[in-house]
């Protein structure tokens, strides 16, 4: 079911803007009216990363009046596989400032808004509040939550989009669509995964092109939103398979026993990074990468625990370390390999894995068992730079 258009429409098209413009122009669907909407249009991207790349150069080169970027990250080299809107020259510069400058070479007639900061729950309604259309593209259950929630007190429809691996999805939530079509992000997660579950980008890779399909997608919706062509993904899920190359929709329909969103709450507390077990096992044994360097140099009896993945390990490996991945420790099929007569170390590539590994080898009765805060990323910066990070 189609909806009416987002936005009105601008006064008028420059000679400039019709001749930028033209192949939209001569689409029906489309035309002087479409062009004159988007010319109008206010939408803010949250990210400028593996999504909000694409997403931001194509709304850019669409005529988008104004667009507006959440971004407080800088641009690191393990960034350019996929966010095509940052170049070599770009690394450690802000990836808000980068964006801009890319928008700039795409489309100078475009406004850019810069909002350098982390979104929470102290900022998001402030800045939301300007902006007819949101594209959500973050890669963490709390963001996710966070701009559906105040998108919901705020009346506005945003476009979500997630990738992992080689699979991608996108859908438009709405709580207030007109006619009674709204459904929201907790309609489709009403409760966010433990904590652990579903790993990041960074913990589990990205096809670097997903993110162009995906993007480009979240793009198309919000064109369709903006002049009011087509049918858009509200009430419907797209999901997308690279290595199948298939595309399928699921209907999304509203959680009846979903209550009314009256406030936003602490969402990295509604999230969780790690389980409660985790955290409590981590508090009391957690070392540093430098600690752990100290205990090798020293001559410290103990075992040293990988709980990466296999082609993780074969990335970069800290020396003397053996792999035995996570999910063989909290299943408990490795239980039996670890020696009961020394300390054991775990270590994973950030320290989220180790620390659910660690909670259950101390339920185990490894209770002297410790882990390394920051893992593999904190050994190569505090201790062994040479080595390649990822």
């Amino acid at each position: 079911m189609s909806l009416p258009p987002l936005v009105e429409p601008a006064a008028e098209l420059t000679r400039e803007e019709v001749a930028r413009y033209s192949r939209h122009l001569i689409i029906p669907e489309v035309g002087m009216a479409g062009q004159k909407r988007l010319k109008n249009a206010k939408v803010l991207v949250i990210g400028a990363g593996g999504l909000g790349s694409p997403a931001l150069l194509y709304l850019a080169a669409a005529g988008v009046g104004t667009l507006g970027i959440v971004e407080f990250d800088e641009v690191d080299l393990s960034n350019l596989q996929r966010q095509v809107i940052h170049g070599q020259s770009d690394i450690g510069r802000p990836k808000g400032e980068s964006a801009r400058d890319s928008i700039r070479e795409i489309n100078p007639l475009v406004q850019v808004n810069l909002h350098q900061v982390r979104l929470d729950s102290t900022n998001a309604l402030e800045i939301l509040r300007d902006y007819d259309l949101i594209l959500d593209g973050t890669d963490n259950f709390a963001t996710r939550y966070l701009v559906n929630d105040a998108a919901v007190l705020l009346g506005k429809p945003y476009v979500w989009g997630s990738i992992f691996r080689f699979e991608g999805q996108v859908s438009v939530f709405w709580a207030d669509a007109p006619d009674g079509q709204g459904v929201q992000y907790r309609d489709l997660y009403p409760e966010p995964p433990p904590p652990g579950m579903v790993p990041s980008c960074a913990e589990g890779g990205v096809l670097g092109v997903l993110c162009a399909s995906i993007g480009s997608i979240m793009v198309t919706e919000a064109i369709k939103l903006i002049t009011g062509i087509g049918e858009p993904l509200l009430g419907r899920l797209m999901v997308y398979d690279a290595l199948e190359m298939s595309y399928r929709t699921i209907k999304i329909r509203r959680d009846p026993t979903g209550g009314p969103i009256t406030e936003l709450i602490d969402y990295a507390e509604f999230c969780g990074v790690v389980s409660d077990d985790a955290a409590v096992a981590a508090a009391g044994s957690t070392i540093t990468a430098v600690e752990l360097k100290e205990m090798i140099d020293s001559g410290k009896d103990f075992v040293l625990i990988d709980v990466r993945e296999p082609h993780e390990y074969e990335i970069v490996r800290i020396p003397g370390s053996t792999l035995i991945p996570k999910d063989r420790i909290t299943s408990g099929a490795a239980l039996a390999e670890l020696p009961q007569d020394k300390p054991l170390v775990l270590h994973c590539k950030s320290g989220q894995r180790s620390a659910e590994a660690l909670a259950v080898l101390h339920k185990a009765g490894f209770r002297d068992a410790v882990h390394v805060g920051g893992g593999v990323l904190a050994w190569v910066e505090q201790v062994d730079p040479s080595l390649p990070s990822y």
